[in-house]
């Protein structure tokens, strides 16, 4: 480890948070054969750390834990689930600092991005401590003489989440916290390039007293730790965030075992300003959608679509606020971050350079910035084709894509014109138009005259390509139960 990271990594006040080894079991388990995974500082490409890399067989001890671990979790009172997911949502915050810390360190984003995810990711593990606690039987009209009936929601079993390196400790805890409120027990996969995060609330869930087995993270490779969980017939749920190619994947792979699958995967999302809106609401909200985790986001604003009459103010304003964003190491707290990889530059750069060639102009930025390979500048495009790539395939990073439109149909079919359908961001202060359009719009989720709709008490999802089930809300748990039929008769 470098003397830089050192010192990132002294930072941490508590470094019992600081863990290398997967937790399964109870236990903080090595790799037999002694097989670890680099995690490098995007920012400098310095190693922070290493974790281990587990085998196959290994990760199949999780299951076997997980599995054994299920009847006296399932079976405890829902009020004492609750009151371990609220210690665990009080540590959280407890360590926010930390938390923030380890995940800039490994992720890159900018500090406060890191202590908004941690505050984020908090209010699921809140949020299902309460929701842990509602009754789960529903009471229904009998159609039968002299018969009884009532509906159960009982735990599904042992479930398989599979987290990205985007959001590190949100999309764990999303998932978790719904699953073991029901009475579910999880056997979790980190990315590779950010388990720090995951291992560090493992920490904390056992100091929550999570009981041994309840939840387990193995770290590896993930076709080696993931795979052998598809095919496991004890693993009844799957749950998984990123790429809609992976989810593919995944979904084959689990067809033998006939799991409950949970999906959140690609996004492209349209940002669509009419004439009317407010400007300056309209222009510091794309900011915020296109810029937010330097651009690595599933929500992320990916195809920016503005009505001719005021294009070029809207084009000038934009520019100017990309302009004005800062680029920098996470632990200073910049606007923007670096990149993950170096595939993910070389994205920006092959999507830049293909709308160039089809006649889009560069407003700002179209380049790595010389603090690093890692870094991109913050970069505007306008008048983007619609054959170039970056309006069919999702950039995935600082570059946005500005074009003019000129009718309501005209919009709405450009914007529905993709495999995927996570979130759609429209500004418009026409109160028909927005009804109008918010239905037109092919999308899980549309966010009007704003940016931020995520949170705890939402159902978080898209249609088409872009996922399976909801996550968050009440339907987050019900993703992790199977409904049983109860028709008693007491003669």
């Amino acid at each position: 480890m470098s003397n830089t990271a050192l010192s990132a990594r002294n930072e941490i006040s508590d470094k019992s948070l600081v863990r290398s080894f997967s937790y399964i079991g109870g236990k903080w388990c090595a790799a037999a054969s002694g097989e670890t995974i680099r995690v490098t500082d995007p920012a400098t490409g310095e190693v922070v750390g290493e974790v281990a890399s587990l085998t196959a067989q290994e990760s199949l001890a999780a299951v076997d834990a997980a599995q054994l671990a299920f009847p006296a979790w399932s079976g405890l009172l829902p009020q004492d689930r609750s009151a371990i997911l609220r210690r665990w949502f009080d540590l959280i915050l407890d360590h926010k600092e930390d938390l923030a810390r380890i995940m800039v360190l490994e992720q890159g984003k900018p500090l406060s991005e890191a202590r908004g995810e941690i505050d984020y990711a908090a209010s699921f593990v809140e949020f299902y401590a309460e929701e842990a606690k509602r009754p789960n039987i529903e009471g229904v009209t009998s159609h039968l003489p002299d018969a009884e009936v009532e509906v159960w929601l009982e735990p599904v079993g042992v479930v398989a989440l599979i987290t990205p390196w985007n959001f590190p400790a949100a999309m764990l805890t999303r998932k978790a916290a719904a699953a073991l409120a029901v009475g579910c027990t999880v056997v979790a996969h980190p990315s590779g390039e950010t388990p720090f995060s995951a291992l560090a609330l493992a920490e904390l869930a056992e100091k929550a007293g999570v009981p041994a087995g309840v939840f387990n993270v193995v770290t590896g490779r993930a076709a080696t730790v993931v795979e052998p969980w598809t095919k496991d017939a004890r693993v009844r749920a799957l749950s998984f965030t990123g790429s809609t190619e992976i989810g593919r994947l995944l979904y084959r792979q689990s067809a033998d075992t006939v799991k409950k699958l949970v999906m959140e995967l690609g996004g492209h999302a349209p940002v669509i300003v009419f004439k009317g809106a407010d400007l300056d609401v309209a222009v510091a909200e794309t900011i915020k959608a296109k810029f937010a985790t330097s651009g690595q986001d599933c929500l992320g604003a990916n195809r920016i679509f503005v009505e001719r009459a005021i294009y070029d103010e809207f084009c000038t304003r934009f520019t100017a606020a990309t302009r004005a964003l800062s680029l920098g190491v996470g632990m200073d707290d910049p606007d923007i971050g670096p990149l993950m990889n170096e595939k993910a530059v070389q994205k920006q750069e092959e999507h830049v350079a293909d709308a160039m060639a089809k006649g889009a102009r560069l407003a700002c930025g179209g380049a790595r910035d010389p603090l690093g390979p890692l870094f991109y500048q913050p970069t505007v495009l306008t008048d983007v084709s619609r054959d170039a790539a970056i309006m069919s395939d999702e950039t995935f990073g600082p570059v946005a894509a500005l074009a003019p439109f000129d009718s309501e149909d005209e919009v709405v079919a450009l914007a529905n014109d993709t495999e995927y359908g996570l979130v759609a961001y429209l500004h418009s202060n026409d109160p028909r138009r927005i009804y109008r359009v918010s239905r037109a719009l092919q999308f899980g989720m549309v966010a009007v005259n704003r940016t931020k709709v995520t949170g705890a008490p939402i159902p978080f999802g898209g249609t088409k390509q872009s996922g399976l089930g909801r996550e968050g809300a009440r339907r987050g748990m019900e993703e992790y139960t199977e409904i049983k039929y109860i028709c008693r008769d007491w003669a």
